[in-house]
């Protein structure tokens, strides 16, 4: 590790975490170099080593990042009311991917590459995070249908998880993907990140009735 304090560490890996995140408004995966990142930070490149060995270490870094930003929208949905529906619930589940369209992205697009090429700390830190996202939407669950069991719980989580990493090219398409759809003449009926999820989520809360 380089020298210094573990705050100006942290403060570093997280300019290198965000330059990534810039890129990836306009770029793919694929195009993002490490060269890349670098040019949008305040250090060289061979500083960035220092921090993260590989391309797919900051990604992954950031969809922790993401996921941490999902649990605090879900902790926020369980402080701030004192009761739902299950519509409510299955509604106030797909509001909070709606505003996640990052984490949905990342989910969809290089996940095995990510886990594959990152060491086993920065993996194992990552999982804490997808574990603590596990935890945040049981909680919703146990706190506004105290009726279902623990293995209803577990049967909406191991449906919805997996569900929810295919939402985004279901729901964000470019215009050559649209066109195409219109000239494959498929019928493909377009919808929202909110409307496959709320789907889903009701769907899958009406099975546990």
């Amino acid at each position: 590790m380089p020298k210094g304090s573990p705050e100006l560490a942290n403060a570093r890996k997280e300019e290198i975490i965000a330059a990534c995140e810039t890129l990836y408004q306009t770029m793919g995966f694929k195009e993002i170099t490490m060269k890349e990142i670098a040019d949008y930070t305040s250090f060289s490149r061979p500083s960035i080593y220092n921090y993260f060995e590989t391309k797919e270490e900051i990604f992954l870094a950031l969809l922790q990042k993401e996921y941490e930003r999902w649990i605090e929208d879900l902790e926020e949905v369980i402080s701030s009311r004192n009761a739902m529906t299950r519509d409510e619930i299955a509604g106030a589940l797909a509001r909070t991917l709606e505003r996640r369209e990052q984490l949905l992205k990342l989910m969809s697009m290089n996940h095995y590459d990510m886990e594959a090429n990152s060491r086993m700390e920065r993996l194992t830190e990552f999982k804490k995070a997808y574990g603590r996202s596990l935890q945040a939407v049981d909680g919703l669950l146990r706190t506004f249908a105290p009726d279902l069991s623990a293995q209803d719980r577990e049967e909406f989580l191991y449906a919805f998880f997996p569900f929810i990493y295919g939402i985004y090219p279901y729901a964000v398409v470019t215009d050559k993907q649209r066109e195409a759809m219109d000239r494959a003449e498929t019928g493909y009926v377009y919808h929202s990140i909110y409307e496959l999820a709320f789907r889903c989520a009701k769907k899958l809360l009406e099975k546990a009735l």
